[in-house]
Protein backbone atom coordinates (compact mmCIF):
# COMPACT_ATOMS: atom_id res chain seq x y z
CA UNK A 1 0.00 0.00 0.00
CA UNK A 2 0.85 3.34 -0.98
CA UNK A 3 2.46 5.94 1.57
CA UNK A 4 -0.28 8.83 2.63
CA UNK A 5 1.18 12.16 2.78
CA UNK A 6 -1.50 14.78 3.58
CA UNK A 7 -1.42 18.52 4.00
CA UNK A 8 -5.13 18.89 6.44
CA UNK A 9 -4.80 22.34 6.24
CA UNK A 10 -1.91 24.59 5.28
CA UNK A 11 0.49 23.81 8.20
CA UNK A 12 -0.68 20.51 9.40
CA UNK A 13 0.65 17.25 7.64
CA UNK A 14 -0.19 13.68 8.70
CA UNK A 15 1.26 10.76 7.14
CA UNK A 16 0.73 7.33 7.47
CA UNK A 17 2.32 4.12 5.57
CA UNK A 18 1.28 0.56 6.39
CA UNK A 19 5.18 -0.64 5.91
CA UNK A 20 8.65 0.20 5.92
CA UNK A 21 8.66 3.41 4.00
CA UNK A 22 12.33 5.77 3.15
CA UNK A 23 11.83 9.12 2.94
CA UNK A 24 13.64 11.27 1.06
CA UNK A 25 16.52 13.65 1.93
CA UNK A 26 14.29 16.75 3.69
CA UNK A 27 15.90 20.47 4.17
CA UNK A 28 13.83 21.63 7.26
CA UNK A 29 12.94 25.13 6.53
CA UNK A 30 10.85 25.73 9.29
CA UNK A 31 10.45 24.71 13.24
CA UNK A 32 7.80 21.94 13.49
CA UNK A 33 6.45 20.29 16.68
CA UNK A 34 4.99 16.95 15.42
CA UNK A 35 3.94 13.60 17.53
CA UNK A 36 4.39 9.77 16.74
CA UNK A 37 1.25 8.68 17.26
CA UNK A 38 2.29 4.72 16.46
CA UNK A 39 5.03 3.24 14.71
CA UNK A 40 8.91 4.29 15.22
CA UNK A 41 10.63 7.71 12.70
CA UNK A 42 14.42 6.87 12.10
CA UNK A 43 15.93 10.31 11.90
CA UNK A 44 19.52 10.27 9.78
CA UNK A 45 21.09 13.87 10.85
CA UNK A 46 24.61 15.50 10.50
CA UNK A 47 25.15 14.68 14.60
CA UNK A 48 24.34 11.35 14.39
CA UNK A 49 21.05 9.15 14.20
CA UNK A 50 17.40 9.58 16.57
CA UNK A 51 14.91 7.30 17.06
CA UNK A 52 11.40 8.81 17.43
CA UNK A 53 9.39 6.16 19.61
CA UNK A 54 5.28 6.01 19.76
CA UNK A 55 3.49 8.67 22.10
CA UNK A 56 6.53 10.91 21.65
CA UNK A 57 6.39 14.62 20.95
CA UNK A 58 9.45 16.29 19.06
CA UNK A 59 10.16 19.73 18.05
CA UNK A 60 12.52 20.06 15.30
CA UNK A 61 14.81 22.96 15.04
CA UNK A 62 14.53 24.73 11.30
CA UNK A 63 17.30 24.80 9.24
CA UNK A 64 18.79 21.46 8.56
CA UNK A 65 19.07 18.62 6.86
CA UNK A 66 17.30 15.08 8.06
CA UNK A 67 16.12 11.87 6.15
CA UNK A 68 14.02 9.60 8.11
CA UNK A 69 13.12 5.69 7.75
CA UNK A 70 9.23 5.17 9.05
CA UNK A 71 8.69 1.24 10.38
CA UNK A 72 4.88 1.02 11.53
CA UNK A 73 3.77 -0.50 14.93
CA UNK A 74 2.84 -4.52 15.38
CA UNK A 75 -0.55 -3.57 14.22
CA UNK A 76 0.60 -2.85 11.00
CA UNK A 77 0.08 0.87 10.86
CA UNK A 78 2.49 4.08 11.04
CA UNK A 79 1.01 7.13 11.79
CA UNK A 80 2.59 11.05 12.56
CA UNK A 81 1.42 14.42 12.56
CA UNK A 82 3.28 17.56 12.32
CA UNK A 83 2.48 20.74 12.20
CA UNK A 84 4.45 23.66 10.76
CA UNK A 85 5.68 26.71 13.55
CA UNK A 86 6.36 29.58 10.46
CA UNK A 87 8.46 32.87 11.39
CA UNK A 88 5.63 34.76 10.18
CA UNK A 89 3.46 33.49 13.44
CA UNK A 90 6.07 33.09 15.42
CA UNK A 91 6.71 37.06 14.77
CA UNK A 92 3.27 37.94 15.18
CA UNK A 93 2.91 35.96 18.43
CA UNK A 94 6.33 37.66 19.98
CA UNK A 95 4.97 40.85 19.05
CA UNK A 96 1.71 40.27 20.42
CA UNK A 97 3.19 39.08 23.83
CA UNK A 98 5.95 41.32 23.62
CA UNK A 99 8.60 38.47 23.71
CA UNK A 100 12.45 39.25 23.05
CA UNK A 101 15.30 37.20 23.24
CA UNK A 102 18.22 38.01 25.08
CA UNK A 103 20.27 35.14 24.71
CA UNK A 104 20.56 32.22 22.24
CA UNK A 105 19.40 28.43 23.23
CA UNK A 106 22.15 26.34 24.24
CA UNK A 107 20.52 22.99 24.89
CA UNK A 108 20.23 20.12 22.40
CA UNK A 109 19.36 21.14 18.58
CA UNK A 110 17.26 18.08 18.34
CA UNK A 111 14.48 18.16 20.81
CA UNK A 112 12.09 15.50 21.89
CA UNK A 113 9.68 14.90 24.85
CA UNK A 114 7.30 12.24 26.50
CA UNK A 115 3.90 14.33 26.17
CA UNK A 116 2.64 15.94 28.68
CA UNK A 117 -1.10 15.26 29.27
CA UNK A 118 -1.68 19.26 27.80
CA UNK A 119 0.35 18.38 24.48
CA UNK A 120 -1.08 15.09 24.49
CA UNK A 121 -4.86 16.23 23.93
CA UNK A 122 -4.33 19.24 21.45
CA UNK A 123 -2.97 16.08 19.16
CA UNK A 124 -6.16 14.21 20.24
CA UNK A 125 -8.15 17.67 18.83
CA UNK A 126 -6.53 17.66 15.80
CA UNK A 127 -8.16 13.78 15.34
CA UNK A 128 -11.17 15.57 13.64
CA UNK A 129 -9.40 17.23 10.83
CA UNK A 130 -7.48 13.80 10.04
CA UNK A 131 -10.27 12.14 9.72
CA UNK A 132 -12.45 14.39 7.71
CA UNK A 133 -14.98 14.91 10.01
CA UNK A 134 -14.56 18.62 10.43
CA UNK A 135 -13.00 21.53 7.96
CA UNK A 136 -10.58 23.82 9.59
CA UNK A 137 -11.39 27.38 8.56
CA UNK A 138 -7.94 29.72 8.24
CA UNK A 139 -8.88 31.46 11.51
CA UNK A 140 -9.43 28.10 12.95
CA UNK A 141 -6.16 26.43 11.40
CA UNK A 142 -4.06 30.06 12.97
CA UNK A 143 -6.03 29.14 16.37
CA UNK A 144 -4.83 25.37 16.49
CA UNK A 145 -0.67 26.49 15.62
CA UNK A 146 -1.01 29.82 18.84
CA UNK A 147 -2.35 27.31 20.78
CA UNK A 148 0.51 24.69 20.07
CA UNK A 149 2.95 28.05 20.65
CA UNK A 150 1.51 28.32 23.93
CA UNK A 151 1.56 24.77 25.29
CA UNK A 152 5.44 24.04 23.95
CA UNK A 153 5.94 27.61 26.51
CA UNK A 154 3.68 25.99 29.23
CA UNK A 155 5.45 22.65 28.85
CA UNK A 156 9.42 24.35 28.63
CA UNK A 157 9.69 28.08 29.14
CA UNK A 158 13.23 28.23 27.87
CA UNK A 159 11.65 27.17 24.31
CA UNK A 160 10.97 30.40 23.75
CA UNK A 161 14.91 30.94 23.10
CA UNK A 162 14.45 28.80 19.91
CA UNK A 163 10.86 29.66 18.83
CA UNK A 164 11.71 33.42 18.69
CA UNK A 165 15.09 33.08 17.27
CA UNK A 166 14.61 35.20 14.01
CA UNK A 167 18.25 35.86 13.28
CA UNK A 168 19.55 34.80 9.77
CA UNK A 169 21.75 31.55 10.10
CA UNK A 170 25.61 32.68 11.00
CA UNK A 171 28.31 32.21 8.38
CA UNK A 172 29.75 28.16 8.98
CA UNK A 173 32.84 26.60 8.72
CA UNK A 174 32.38 25.44 4.92
CA UNK A 175 34.77 22.53 4.91
CA UNK A 176 33.55 21.15 8.09
CA UNK A 177 29.80 21.68 7.43
CA UNK A 178 29.78 20.03 3.83
CA UNK A 179 32.44 16.98 4.99
CA UNK A 180 29.43 16.30 7.81
CA UNK A 181 26.53 16.41 5.15
CA UNK A 182 28.09 15.78 2.00
CA UNK A 183 25.64 12.40 1.66
CA UNK A 184 22.12 15.13 1.94
CA UNK A 185 20.53 14.98 -1.84
CA UNK A 186 19.52 18.07 -1.61
CA UNK A 187 20.20 21.34 -3.87
CA UNK A 188 23.25 23.92 -3.77
CA UNK A 189 20.47 26.41 -2.62
CA UNK A 190 19.79 24.54 0.11
CA UNK A 191 23.71 24.44 1.62
CA UNK A 192 23.99 27.86 0.69
CA UNK A 193 21.26 28.78 3.19
CA UNK A 194 22.65 26.30 5.43
CA UNK A 195 25.94 27.59 5.68
CA UNK A 196 24.12 31.27 6.05
CA UNK A 197 25.49 32.61 2.73
CA UNK A 198 23.79 33.73 -0.54
CA UNK A 199 24.13 31.25 -3.51
CA UNK A 200 26.84 33.35 -5.10
CA UNK A 201 28.73 33.55 -1.90
CA UNK A 202 28.13 29.66 -1.59
CA UNK A 203 29.98 28.88 -4.81
CA UNK A 204 32.64 31.32 -4.57
CA UNK A 205 33.68 30.17 -0.92
CA UNK A 206 33.32 26.82 -2.36
CA UNK A 207 35.93 26.94 -4.99
CA UNK A 208 38.09 29.10 -2.79
CA UNK A 209 37.62 25.79 -0.50
CA UNK A 210 37.67 22.57 -2.51
CA UNK A 211 39.41 24.58 -5.59
CA UNK A 212 36.55 22.73 -7.97
CA UNK A 213 32.40 23.29 -8.03
CA UNK A 214 30.00 22.06 -5.76
CA UNK A 215 28.78 19.62 -7.85
CA UNK A 216 32.13 17.76 -9.06
CA UNK A 217 33.11 17.80 -5.54
CA UNK A 218 29.99 16.46 -4.15
CA UNK A 219 30.12 13.40 -6.75
CA UNK A 220 33.81 12.58 -5.79
CA UNK A 221 33.10 12.62 -2.15
CA UNK A 222 30.38 10.00 -2.78
CA UNK A 223 32.16 7.89 -4.93
CA UNK A 224 35.70 7.92 -2.94
CA UNK A 225 33.15 6.81 0.48
CA UNK A 226 31.71 4.24 -1.83
CA UNK A 227 34.81 3.07 -2.65
CA UNK A 228 35.89 2.58 0.90
CA UNK A 229 32.51 0.80 1.92
CA UNK A 230 33.03 -1.74 -1.00
CA UNK A 231 37.04 -2.10 -0.52
CA UNK A 232 36.48 -2.16 3.47
CA UNK A 233 33.80 -2.86 4.61
CA UNK A 234 32.28 -5.36 1.87
CA UNK A 235 29.08 -3.60 1.43
CA UNK A 236 26.63 -4.28 -1.64
CA UNK A 237 26.02 -0.57 -3.57
CA UNK A 238 22.63 -1.95 -3.79
CA UNK A 239 22.59 -1.31 0.29
CA UNK A 240 24.32 2.44 0.64
CA UNK A 241 23.71 4.33 -2.55
CA UNK A 242 20.79 5.92 -1.46
CA UNK A 243 22.73 6.94 2.11
CA UNK A 244 25.06 8.38 -0.21
CA UNK A 245 23.07 10.53 -1.95
CA UNK A 246 22.76 8.90 -5.79
CA UNK A 247 19.24 8.79 -7.02
CA UNK A 248 19.08 5.49 -9.02
CA UNK A 249 21.73 2.70 -9.03
CA UNK A 250 22.56 3.15 -12.33
CA UNK A 251 24.03 6.38 -11.84
CA UNK A 252 26.15 5.51 -9.27
CA UNK A 253 27.74 2.76 -11.65
CA UNK A 254 28.19 5.01 -14.70
CA UNK A 255 30.01 7.55 -12.01
CA UNK A 256 31.80 4.89 -10.37
CA UNK A 257 33.72 3.05 -13.62
CA UNK A 258 34.08 6.91 -15.01
CA UNK A 259 36.14 8.15 -11.97
CA UNK A 260 38.19 4.65 -11.01
CA UNK A 261 38.09 3.12 -14.31
CA UNK A 262 36.81 -0.43 -12.44
CA UNK A 263 33.55 -1.41 -11.92
CA UNK A 264 32.44 -2.33 -8.29
CA UNK A 265 32.63 -6.07 -8.67
CA UNK A 266 35.96 -5.59 -9.83
CA UNK A 267 37.61 -4.00 -6.44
Amino acid sequence: MEAKHEIIFDKLVYSCVYEKHRGNEEFIPEHFLGFQLSGETHAFHADGNTVIPENTIVLVNKNQLIRTIKYPAKSGKYQFLSIMLDKETLRQYALENKILIEKKYVGKEKLFFEADDFLLNYFVSLAPYINKKKEATPRLADLKIREAIELLLQSTPDFKQILFDFSEPYKMDLEEFMNQNYMFNVSVESFAKLTGRSLSGFKRDFTKTFETTPKRWLLAKRLDEAYYLIKHKQKKPANFYLDLGFENLSHFYVSFKEKFGITTSQI
